[in-house]
Order: structure tokens, then sequence, then C-alpha cells
């Protein structure tokens, strides 16, 4: 099935209760982008929106937590993280058939390619720049005094990540993974000691956040729904491990020349961010298994991905093309751990 359009006269009357200034006949159009939760522009007069809601139909557990990215973004709005305005959440599913949230409308710039062809060499260093020092500068932030100290458990945050989305995977296998097989095994045996605990996005790339029209400056990050409390250097693996990937896969820079388009290689993009936070070079056992960890729950999410296209309700067109990615990935990863051995941490 397609996921139905928000009834407007139906939104516009809660949107008059419950947003400050709502007035006027209320246009709805859907963003193209995303995979997971359907995402609205929505207008009334010379006033803009951002509408995102959980996807109808049989959800994974704890999937989809739209309550949570706007607790969020409520939360980190009085930091130096760069946040859209929330407005409102509606947890009536009786509104528009699913819990909804409503944010401000940031005008700027997306890109989808990490190659960023459309910008100038010099444009490239200080955007990827950019990306470093927001990505610290989530780091940096007191979960306690952000008012965030419960907004996950702090304690043996991988273990519980593979169990999940062991989980989340077994829950919407699709077709087996040999390769993952593998990984599920492999994981626990190697996982890092307990790192200090901060707020992590989850998903941070660079096709979640959105750029000033005219400047290397990011005006909002997007996308919370997997942001929980971790390890930072889960979110600094997680955006690095695209120099891994290959073009072919999930837009990947992996045999890219990144010294000729001025964007930094990863030990570049990891030294720029220590050197922000002050922190000490990571051990290259930990860093490595951050690496295999994270394309092991992308494959968990592209699973996931698959199962909503097969029963209808995913939120992009091209999702199911996108999901075919899980088993390259898993391979990848495997490959990755087969040729690390981390004598240190040997089972």
């Amino acid at each position: 099935m397609t996921v139905p359009m928000p009834d407007p006269a139906r939104l516009a009357a809660w949107m008059r209760a419950h947003v400050a200034d709502f007035s006027g006949d209320l246009r709805i159009e859907k963003f193209s982008g995303g995979q997971s939760n359907p995402t609205y522009h929505l207008s009334a007069g010379d006033r803009h929106y951002v509408l995102r809601r959980k996807p109808p139909g049989i959800l994974l557990p704890s999937a989809h937590a739209v309550d949570r990215e706007f607790r969020i973004i409520s939360s980190l709005a009085r930091t130096d993280v760069p946040v859209a305005h929330a407005y409102a959440l509606c947890e009536d599913d009786a509104v528009i058939g699913s819990m909804f949230y409503v944010m401000s409308f940031v005008s700027g710039r997306i890109f989808w390619d990490a190659r960023l062809p459309d910008v100038s060499t010099v444009q490239r260093t200080a955007m990827y720049d950019e990306l470093n020092r927001v990505l610290a500068s989530l780091h940096g932030v007191d979960p306690v005094a952000a008012g965030l100290g419960d907004y996950g458990r702090s304690e043996h945050f991988v273990a519980r990540q593979i169990a999940r989305w062991t989980r989340q995977y077994r829950a919407a296998e699709t077709e087996s993974i040999d390769a993952m097989e593998r990984l599920i095994d492999w994981l626990p045996q190697y996982i890092p000691a307990d790192d200090e605990v901060r707020i992590v996005h989850g998903d941070f790339r660079l096709d979640n956040v959105i750029f000033d029209p005219t400047t290397p400056r990011i005006l909002a990050v997007l996308d919370w729904e997997l942001s929980t409390l971790g390890p930072p250097l889960v979110d600094l693996a997680y955006f690095c491990m695209r120099w891994r990937m290959p073009p072919t896969l999930l837009d990947g820079l992996y045999g890219t020349d990144c010294a000729g388009l001025g964007i930094p290689d990863e030990a570049s993009f990891v030294a720029a961010y220590l050197k922000r936070i002050g922190r000490p070079a990571i051990p290259t056992a930990d860093w490595e298994f951050y690496i295999v960890f994270n394309m092991f729950r992308l494959v968990s999410i592209l699973q996931g991905v698959a199962a909503r296209a097969r029963q209808g309700n995913a939120s992009n067109a091209a999702a199911i093309d996108t999901a075919r990615q899980a088993r390259p990935l898993a391979k990848l990863a495997w490959k990755i751990a087969q040729h690390w051995t981390p004598s240190s941490r040997q089972p």
C-alpha cells in the first residue's frame, strides 16, 4: 500500500490548536527523500513547516520513534547544535493515522552525493570541516545539562545494540545472508571497553544536514530517529565508514580521489575530530570494531527497509533498490572483520 497523505482539514484543525500563529489554508507536499519516517512540507500563506510521522502498518519494535526525535530537537535547541524548531508532538493516531510532530522548515541545501560535485574544491573542504565541527559539538553536549540524562541507558551500549539490531534483523529478515550470520557471532566477542557516554545521533551523514544556501555553515541536523546515549565513537565511525565503501555501495568514497576534490581522507577527518574534542588517538582495535559494527547495524536497517517495501508502506519509492545493498554491505563488513585480528582481545 502507498502511505496515505494526511487529511488537510483534520491536520489544519490540529495545527490551529497546537502551533502558535498558524492560520490559513493548509497545503501538503511529501518530500521524496528518506527511507524511514514519511516527511511532508506544510505551507499556509507565507509560513512553512515540516511534519514527520510514523509510517502506518506493522512496524518493528522501537522503530520510527518520532516522539524521541521531537524530544531531542526540543532539548538541543538550547545548545550549540543546529536543529530545527520543534512546535508540537501529536500522539493521537486519529489525526492523520499515526504519531507525528511538526517542526520549522529550514531553507537551505541538502546534498546526496558525498563527492559534492556541485560545489568548489574550497567549499568541499569547508563543508566537511563543518560536518566535523557539528559532530564534535554534539558530542560536547552534557546529556544531563541538556535534560537528556535519561534518554538512554549508559551501560553496555554496544552489547545491547548488537542484541537489538540482531533482533531487528531477524524480525525483518527477507533473505538469508551468510556474512550477516558470521557477524552476529563475531561481534559480541570483540566489544571494546565501555567508553564515555554522550548524545549520539545514530545516523549522522551528509544528507541528514541542511547547509546554508550560500555558505558552508550547517543550519540544522535532521533525522534524529536513532539518537540515544552512547559512546561518541559509534557516531564518528558511522560517518567514516563511507570512506570504506565503494561508490556503487550507498554512495561510498572508497577509491575516490578525495585529495583532488578537497575532501579529507578518513584519517584526517578523525584527527580533526579528536583535536576538537581533546581526545587522544583511538586504539586501532576499537576503531575497526566500530566500523564493522556500524556496517552490521546498517545491514539490519536495510533489511527493515526491504520488509516495509514488501508490505507496501516504505517511505521512499526507491526503497527496494536501497535494500538490495544489504548483502554486499554485509560481505564488506565481514571482509574487514576477517582482515582485522585484535590480538589483545582474542576470544
